[in-house]
C-alpha cells in the first residue's frame, strides 16, 4: 500500500502543532550548611625549646618566622596559643602532626583542638 502526498503533509503539520512546551524547570537544592570549625592550641610547659614550638609553626602550620616567634610568646606568656582555625579533620591532622613531631623529638609539648 502507497502513502500518499496528502497523508505524509497532513503528518507533517500535525507534528508543527504538537511542538513541545519549552521552559525552565528549577530543582530545589538542599541548604548546604558550612562546616564546624575548630581552634588547635597548643599548650606551654616548661620543657619544650621555644625554638622547637617556633620550627613546629613554621613547618606544620605555614606561619612566618614572625608570625610563629608571635604565637610562640603568646604560648610562653599565657599557658597556650592559637596556631590556626580548620576543619575537624584538617585540625584533627594538624594535631596528630605536632603530637607527633613532639614525641619524635622527645619534647612534652602537648596541642589540643576545640570547637572554634
Amino acid at each position: 500500500m502507497r502513502k500518499s502526498k496528502h497523508s505524509v503533509a497532513s503528518s507533517s503539520d500535525e507534528d508543527k502543532d504538537q511542538v513541545p512546551e519549552q521552559g525552565t524547570t528549577t530543582k530545589s537544592r538542599p541548604k548546604t550548611k558550612k562546616p564546624s570549625m575548630f581552634r588547635v592550641l597548643i599548650l606551654n610547659d616548661d620543657y619544650t625549646p621555644m625554638e622547637f614550638v617556633v620550627f613546629i609553626l613554621m613547618g606544620i602550620f605555614s606561619k612566618t618566622q614572625e608570625e610563629a616567634t608571635k604565637i610562640m610568646l603568646n604560648v610562653h606568656q599565657n599557658g597556650m596559643g592559637t596556631c590556626g582555625v580548620y576543619t575537624y579533620e584538617i585540625a584533627e591532622t594538624k594535631v596528630a602532626q605536632v603530637m607527633d613531631a613532639a614525641k619524635r623529638d622527645q619534647h612534652p609539648l602537648q596541642c589540643r583542638l576545640e570547637k572554634a
